[in-house]
């Protein structure tokens, strides 16, 4: 942990370290019933101080199963580790495996650039940019996973209707919204279950 810290703070192996507070963090359904905690860390080196803030929360086990033949870690967190190293390195290699009060935990230190991206916060100029990265990497990602010819069927379905313009089909789209309404009915669903079960 000490090394994973001042590795990405650049500080030198001589830094001291200290931890200043650490609370349980309530952070969206995905923390609803698992660990998940804030720790504020001082890093102190040649009389320079700088505060880190490292964020532990509980690897759980997959729901989905792993593709036939697949190398898959057993440990949740060291599972989803190599997941976010092999799907976004910059991210996965600020990531730890850990286990803390036995249970396997994700250890990484919280950057500006890992809030979450708000769309109001966006101008068209900045958001389409934006969305042809994000498109291009999860594109990337999901392509690995498919055989030269899925890959040109599934490109061919995306394609049908379009004209061979750069724009997305009107079935893609209305999924695209459907889904997004299913996620928020859920999520509130979730929450109301694990309060009312808190409760009782």
């Amino acid at each position: 942990m000490r090394g994973l810290v001042l590795s990405l703070t650049g500080r030198g192996e001589k830094a001291d370290l200290r931890l200043i507070d650490a609370a349980y963090w309530m952070k969206g359904c995905s923390s609803l019933g698992f660990l998940r905690y804030a720790a504020l860390v001082r890093i102190e080196d040649c009389g320079k101080r700088r505060l880190a803030l490292v964020d532990l929360k509980e690897a759980v086990e997959p729901a989905a199963p792993a593709a036939p033949g697949a190398e898959m870690p057993a440990d949740p967190a060291e599972r989803v580790v190599a997941g976010a190293r092999a799907l976004s390195p910059n991210l996965g290699e600020r990531m730890l495996p850990l286990r803390l009060l036995g249970k396997p935990v994700v250890m990484r230190e919280l950057a500006p650039q890992d809030l979450k991206l708000d769309v109001d916060q966006f101008t068209r100029d900045e958001a389409v940019p934006a969305a042809h990265y994000l498109a291009y990497v999860v594109g990337k990602a999901h392509g690995r996973q498919m055989d030269e010819a899925t890959r040109a069927s599934w490109r061919q379905e995306v394609l049908r209707g379009t004209d061979g313009e750069e724009q997305a089909p009107n079935w893609l789209w209305s999924s695209e919204v459907e889904l997004a309404g299913r996620h928020e009915v859920g999520y509130l669903q979730h929450c109301r279950l694990h309060a009312t079960a808190e409760a009782a």
